[in-house]
């Protein structure tokens, strides 16, 4: 084990409101998922899942509940079954969101108000 790992083993986990941290577990649980939408950077992979959603989550052997929250659009869901959100940002492209409407999700306030909390936090 390198020494930055070994270092930080004993350390409590940061907790992020409406955030699930990525960390080891969430990579194991969610690689198929992250597969998935990395995979959406191609137009033709785009195209076949939604020509059949469900096909492709079966292709890509998502778990049940991840398979339910991709039908069911549930972003949040996804961030909990181990989705990392620059991958989730490929699919929340397809629905025609942004990784401000997935921030905005997080957090519980609309994009509007979202977006205006990043501008300020750059203006001081």
């Amino acid at each position: 084990m390198s020494q930055a790992l070994a270092a930080g083993a004993g350390r409590a986990k940061r907790e992020i409101f409406g955030t699930p941290i990525f960390g080891p577990e969430a990579a194991q649980k969610g690689y198929a998922l992250n597969k998935m939408c990395f995979s959406f950077n191609e137009a033709s992979n785009r195209a076949e899942f939604v020509r059949d959603e469900a096909a492709y989550c079966a292709r890509y052997g998502l778990t049940a509940a991840q398979t339910e929250a991709i039908l069911g659009r549930d972003l949040l869901k996804l961030l909990d079954e181990g989705g990392n959100a620059y991958y989730l940002a490929k699919f929340a492209g397809i629905l025609g969101l942004n990784m401000q409407d997935i921030g905005a999700l997080q957090t519980g306030m609309t994009v509007e108000q979202f977006k205006a909390k990043l501008l300020a936090a750059r203006d001081n």
